[in-house]
């Protein structure tokens, strides 16, 4: 049986994506709502940590991917041209 994985946002994270135009958030919600049904599939893991990220255009998600708990915890939402920074 395939379950569905609960999402999520960090209050930071979601605060970032209520920045975004309208068109971006509705875009990176669907790629989410995707993802939400086969994580390894369309995360990948970030090198040198246990973190994913998931490209969405010039968009960059975030998350840890708690199996256990079958959740997709979104950390950060950013442009990839500064997502990375620390």
């Amino acid at each position: 049986m395939n379950v569905d994985w609960k999402i999520e946002w960090s209050r930071e994270a979601f605060s970032d994506l209520n920045k975004l135009e309208r068109k971006d958030t509705i875009r990176i919600i669907k790629k989410l709502e995707l993802a939400a049904s086969n994580p390894f599939h369309y995360f990948d893991r970030l090198v040198g940590s246990g973190d994913y990220k998931l490209r969405v255009g010039d968009y960059r998600i975030i998350a840890l991917l708690i199996h256990e708990r079958h959740l997709i915890f979104i950390e950060k939402l950013g442009h990839r041209k500064n997502i990375y920074e620390k």
